[in-house]
């Protein structure tokens, strides 16, 4: 089913269409899992770096409920323990916890019945929710349609997975049928491209869902350049297995070596050798060698490929880039969906569950331009000017803006929704496995390299000059302030929690009293500014001077005198009011400026005393500025007047629902400064309060 357009005449038949791209959608994600032999097999990981794929089949349900409340949508979780358990997916991201001690995961029959209540309730919201069209951004109905496009991407990542479990824990289902004609690998050749002024990026006009990273603009002049004719089939890479490509360090660089030395790699993943003959790995079944079908590698291995052609060709061939790709793009006069019909190309299952021959769907003389298996290139992820966080999902794309995730073009035959449309960017780190090949040029285009990645995002960059700039007006960084506070009134040190730690600094204020200290905050965007610290030594950001004008900073470990800290601490990404059970047994819990930014603070603060000790303490601070965008106005603790016409302090409040479990040490008024501009600040004053479990 080919994914709707925004815009339309008539609501009620958007929402008929939108419920039955939700059906085909959730229909499709579970015939997925029916590959799986039998129950068991959900408890078992295709590959170590993975959870088990039970966790992946309630993932994307839970996406639906965390989205919709965190929007404020709905009120109520349907099942708090799954939608925790279930919440985070993985990237080998430091904050991705891949304890399998941290997990009991649930019976399949119970995660098959949540996914119906699940089912039940999008239907529902779907018929009733408000909205106009075209749908944009802001609408209700995007965190719908968000839900779908995110099911999309797992129905291809869990086949993904699927395929890598071994043969005997999978069982063929009728509905994808593999490709069953084959031939000799076709000659590949080099078609000349002329250059373009390229523009990518789109608008918020746009009439097909995006998400946030494909907004905004990017220009570049290209120049003329050659492109291969189709992407590189198993025969065409045979060649490069068979000259001990895998044993010859000259062709990889320093990640592709370490990935060969980890993953003890000599020929590609989808390949099975037995004895002297490679046979391939489709998705339910080994077959012989499709010689004329993409091969399916990482961007490693592609890399390695083009380094050994260069060397065999004198020629100098590499991966393309994502302008060169959109110049091979308007080359093939192709067409966006819902315009372009999935006939034309291997993509959304229409013809096939699996790669078919490359010299099978040609776009103006160029085969696979989009379908079959996607295609590496040699652009890192970036935002383009102009790009926005959507604040529904803001770690789909910055936490890959690294350098170290490669984009990936084109799409593949198990590509649908967003991932057909033109103007889809989805990145992996180059030693993932997709449905992914590659196709090479020959150009002199050039991409930009970076030395060290400043936050573009202003958000996070403000938070960084806040926790980690200067000083400003004499007033002490509140980050390290608070610190001291919470230490000085723990009478036990072996673990504490920052709840709400931001971009981190108060952790590593913490660690220099704590022997443990774990860092969590709701945006990933913050997390990930305390990690990288902690990984890569520094973090670098811009701060905002004047209009356009910023300052590139960068703070090392060093500089903060945290070199020995830093092991002390980790950081993950959590939800305040739905945490995940194994975390607790604290001795400290600080929770700075967060409450009334909950969605719920009270569904905290009930159950907050369960995460500590004996004698544990609670730190809450806040400046108490309720506000209906954070919290609706029935959960607020403070800030309004009751039935009665008497204002409810928050402070008071706070001593009503904490007073049967703890014991109020201290009170006190902390300030803190923001930087907005070299001309601009926000002067804030903050409540501190200081609480002993009793």
């Amino acid at each position: 089913m080919y994914p709707i357009t925004l815009d339309g005449e008539s609501v009620a038949k958007k929402r008929e269409e939108i419920l039955a791209y939700f059906h085909n959608t959730f229909d499709l994600f579970e015939k997925v899992f029916e590959l799986l032999k039998d129950e068991s097999v959900f408890y078992k990981k295709s590959e170590p770096t993975r959870h088990p794929m039970i966790f992946y089949f309630g993932h994307t349900a839970t996406f639906f409920v965390n989205k919709l409340i965190n929007m404020k949508i709905i009120n109520e979780r349907i099942n708090p323990e799954f939608e925790s358990i279930f919440a985070v997916g993985v990237d080998e991201m430091s904050w991705d916890d891949m304890h399998e001690s941290h997990y009991k995961w649930p019976q399949v029959r119970e995660v098959r019945a949540y996914r119906d209540a699940v089912r039940r309730l999008v239907e529902s919201l779907i018929m009733h929710l408000d909205f106009t069209l075209p749908i944009q951004d802001d609408s209700p109905m995007w965190i719908i349609l968000m839900g779908i496009e995110h099911e999309r991407i797992h129905i291809e990542t869990s086949l993904v997975l699927h395929r890598q479990m071994p043969i005997e824990f999978i069982k063929e289902v009728p509905e994808f049928n593999l490709c069953t004609h084959t031939s000799n690998a076709p000659k590949n050749e080099m078609i000349t491209i002329k250059g373009a002024e390229i523009t990518l990026g789109k608008d918020k006009s746009h009439n097909l869902y995006g998400w946030d990273n494909e907004y905004g603009s990017y220009r570049e002049v290209v120049q003329d350049f050659q492109v291969s004719k189709y992407l590189v089939s198993n025969g065409e890479f045979l060649e490069f297995v068979n000259e001990g490509g895998y044993e010859r360090e000259e062709f990889w660089d320093a990640e592709g070596l370490e990935f060969l030395q980890k993953s003890q790699a000599k020929y590609p993943h989808f390949w099975v050798k037995e004895d002297t003959i490679f046979k391939y790995r489709a998705l339910s079944e080994i077959i012989d060698m499709p010689l004329d079908w993409p091969v399916d590698v990482n961007a490693l291995e592609a890399e390695a490929f083009c380094r050994y052609k260069s060397q065999k060709d004198k020629l100098s061939y590499a991966l393309a880039s994502e302008a060169e790709y959109e110049v091979v793009y308007q080359h093939s006069n192709l067409k966006d969906v819902p315009e372009l019909h999935e006939s034309r190309a291997n993509i959304n299952f229409y013809h096939y569950a699996s790669s078919c021959p490359v010299d099978e769907f040609s776009f103006n003389g160029i085969y696979d331009v989009i379908g079959n298996v996607w295609q590496w290139s040699r652009t890192p992820i970036r935002g383009y000017k102009g790009f926005e966080v959507h604040e529904a999902y803001d770690d789909f794309s910055v936490p890959t803006f690294d350098d170290k995730h490669a984009l990936i073009l084109g799409s593949s035959w198990a590509s649908s929704g967003n991932l057909i449309m033109k103007h889809s960017r989805y990145a992996f780190r180059k030693h993932f496995f997709q449905n992914a090949g590659f196709r090479y040029v020959i150009t002199c285009n050039t991409e930009d390299e970076r030395s060290d990645i400043y936050e573009s995002d202003e958000l996070v960059s403000q938070y960084c000059e806040f926790q980690y700039g200067d000083i400003h007006f004499g007033v002490d960084n509140f980050a390290v302030a608070c610190a001291k506070i919470a230490s000085k009134y723990a009478s036990n040190t072996t673990k504490a929690l920052d709840l709400g730690c931001a971009t981190g600094r108060a952790s590593y204020e913490l660690a220099k009293t704590f022997d443990s200290i774990e860092g969590i905050d709701f945006s990933v965007r913050f997390v990930s500014v305390g990690s990288k610290l902690k990984d890569e030594g520094y973090v670098a950001f811009s701060t905002k001077q004047e209009g356009e004008l910023t300052v590139n900073k960068k703070i090392t470990l060093q500089d903060l005198g945290y070199e020995n800290l830093a092991k002390k601490v980790s950081f993950w990404q959590g939800d305040a009011c739905n945490l995940k059970p194994n975390f607790n047994s604290y001795d400290l819990i600080m929770a700075t400026n967060l409450i009334d930014r909950l969605y719920n603070p009270r569904l905290f603060l009930d159950t907050i005393d369960e995460r500590l000790n004996n004698d544990g303490i609670l730190m809450l601070t806040s400046p108490y500025t309720w506000q209906e965008s954070s919290t609706k106005k029935e959960f607020w603790l403070g800030g309004y007047k009751d039935e009665n016409g008497k204002e409810i302090k928050t402070i008071e409040c706070l001593k009503d629902i904490l007073a049967e479990k703890f014991e109020l040490l201290h009170v006190e008024d902390l300030e803190f400064v923001i930087k907005e501009t070299a001309r601009k600040y926000q002067h804030t004053i903050s409540q501190v309060s200081v609480w002993k479990k009793r």
